[in-house]
């Protein structure tokens, strides 16, 4: 485990996968976790729980991370529960797969407002507070599908792609701040998001990768938590590939 201790961290979307195990790696590595839902409340009530048994303070708010005004209400309450706060880890998304051709308007904006829009919403709710206290470390969730595009995805992979752009532009921004702003970008993770896919689908993601194998939420969560570190300080403005070289 990494030494974070007494630090205090939003996770969005953390009821489930990569989020709930990124909250739970970093309570044990001594933070201060809020846990960020939509509509799993009982899954983000047991990971609340989790992380009290642990000797941490835990948070759990409902919060619609598409919303401007529920993202700014959220960081608020956080900053006034824990004192402060040191990182923010933007991980909600949603996928709603189609060919161009047959994709929605609703379907478009659904997966933009929430896997780009709603990343912006926490880095502005939270720029503030960062500037001001002059540290702070943001790490964004993307994919190796906004690298590379995938059929049947060009929402996602656009929202995706769109959040390497904003990395780098707020990791220029805020980096005169002390603030160091990156990415990850999972390759198919053994997650809910997987419910449903064939085994066909899942296993030409195993023959993409070089070792193998599909990663694990617990994998990508112990990258974020390095990026949260000291160890990284010198790092900002990089996306971090965690895919089994997938994408190679």
């Amino acid at each position: 485990m990494f030494d974070l201790q007494d630090k205090a961290a939003i996770v969005t979307g953390s009821s489930l996968g990569i989020g709930s195990a990124t909250a739970l790696f970093l309570a044990q590595c001594g933070c201060d976790v809020a846990v960020n839902y939509r509509k799993h409340d009982v899954e983000a009530n047991k990971l609340g729980d989790e992380i009290k048994k642990l000797g941490r303070r835990a948070l759990v708010v409902q919060c619609d991370v598409a919303s401007f005004t529920q993202a700014g209400t959220m960081v608020e309450q956080v900053i006034a529960e824990f004192g402060k706060l040191d990182i923010l880890v933007n991980n909600a998304g949603v996928n709603r797969d189609g060919v161009i051709w047959k994709m929605t308007e609703e379907m478009w904006d659904t997966v933009l407002d929430t896997d780009l829009k709603g990343y912006f919403n926490f880095i502005r709710a939270a720029a503030p507070h960062f500037r001001e206290q002059k540290s702070g470390k943001i790490i964004n969730v993307t994919s190796i599908n906004g690298l590379r595009g995938k059929f049947g995805q060009a929402n996602y992979s656009a929202a995706k792609a769109g959040i390497v752009g904003l990395t780098k532009a707020v990791a220029r921004e805020l980096g005169k701040y002390g603030v160091n702003v990156n990415a990850v970008a999972p390759g198919m993770i053994l997650t809910d998001m997987m419910t449903g896919l064939s085994e066909e689908i899942k296993q030409k993601a195993v023959d993409e990768t070089v070792l193998g194998r599909l990663g694990t939420p617990e994998e990508v969560a112990s990258v974020i938590a390095l990026l949260c570190t000291e160890h990284t300080r010198h790092v900002t403005g990089e996306v971090i590939k965690v895919d089994g070289g997938q994408y190679i």
